[in-house]
């Protein structure tokens, strides 16, 4: 008998685990550019306020390359961007908000990452969290995929033991786990419409929403909204008995 000639092909990637219920404890959640805390892992970060976790979140940029335009002046711009970010977090009841200010959408120099690992280490130590949130590895976006590395090397610097998740934003992933966030969609899609500065060139609201119904597809026969993460750093909390 012959070996047949697909002996040698890969298997299919594994099914992404429905992750039952969010672990507890403290949050910290790094983002690039201010919205993508809530197209990214919005859901999440409202079920985690839901139950009580502390969650902060740093925005990376300073966000002035949402104007191509040249609609606003650039430093009321960023002030702008600023503004919206915590009326959008505070529609999941989020109140903890800080800013790097790096500069958005610029090729960031060695010096600029170096600064950037400071402040990630900074924060990993300061806030102690057990579960962070960053980009996923593949986000195409050059800030998305820097930030990514920046806050990789920081969580193996401070030798971190919680668990750490990558989101997407910018490119679809394929995951490792899935999160029902349906009973917190409304407030999700109320926070990505305070964004009022970045919907007059995008219906990013619109995209985010048919992303996270097409997560629904595995676990939730499509139905419902689900956001989808890979697993960075940590162990995946055991499944229910």
């Amino acid at each position: 008998m012959t070996d047949s000639p697909f002996a040698d092909m890969p298997p299919p990637p594994p099914e992404p685990r429905k992750l039952e219920a969010l672990p507890r404890g403290g949050v910290l959640a790094f983002v690039p550019h201010p919205d993508d805390e809530i197209a990214g892992p919005g859901g999440a970060l409202c079920m985690h306020r839901r139950q009580g976790d502390p969650v902060r979140v740093i925005v990376a940029t300073d966000g002035r390359a949402g104007d191509p335009d040249g609609r606003h002046e650039p430093e009321a711009f960023v002030q702008v961007r600023r503004e919206e970010t915590r009326a959008g977090l505070a529609e999941i009841g989020v109140h903890d908000v800080h800013y790097w200010g790096f500069p958005d959408g610029h090729v960031l120099s060695d010096r600029d990452l170096a600064l950037a690992l400071e402040k990630a280490v900074s924060a990993l130590e300061t806030t102690r969290p057990d579960i962070v949130y960053l980009p996923w590895e593949f986000e195409g976006h050059a800030d998305h995929h820097a930030l990514h590395h920046v806050v990789v090397r920081a969580l193996a610097a401070v030798d971190f033991r919680g668990l750490a998740l990558g989101y997407e934003v910018w490119n679809a992933m394929l995951p490792d786990v899935v999160l029902d966030v349906s009973e917190v969609m409304d407030q999700k899609l109320a926070a990505m419409r305070c964004y009022a500065s970045q919907l007059a060139y995008a219906r990013f609201d619109n995209c985010v929403t048919g992303l996270n119904m097409y997560r629904s597809l595995v676990h939730g026969a499509g139905e419902g909204h689900w956001e989808a993460f890979r697993l960075v750093r940590g162990a995946l909390p055991a499944r229910d008995a």
